[in-house]
């Protein structure tokens, strides 16, 4: 497993979704538990907020996809399943700059 890898995680409560693993390289590579985001579809007229970023086929998914940047989720690394793809570079940029505003870390 690996840093900005995109797999399914069925998120308590919400069912499964993408879901973007952000852990630190060696963290996502060995230790039982990972910081992800949570991902879901994006719906036609949804306006997309300061802490969302879109990712699509760029990205290895199918359809335009809400990834949320306000929240983040400590999950069993053995309860992500399927590759569903990887963030490309500049949506990671993207989402670096989203985590660091929506927590007020800036």
């Amino acid at each position: 497993m690996n840093q900005w890898e995109i797999r399914t995680y069925a998120f308590p409560g919400t069912g499964e979704h993408p879901a973007v693993i952000i852990s630190h390289p060696l963290r996502a590579e060995r230790k039982e538990t990972v910081e992800v985001l949570l991902c879901t579809t994006l719906r036609t007229g949804h306006k997309t907020g300061p802490h969302e970023v879109i990712l699509n086929g760029a990205d290895g998914l199918d359809w335009s996809t809400l990834c949320r940047c306000d929240l983040i989720y400590s999950i069993p690394r053995s309860e992500l399943t399927s590759l569903r793809g990887t963030v490309s570079i500049a949506r990671r940029r993207d989402i670096i700059r989203k985590i660091i505003a929506s927590h007020g870390w800036a």
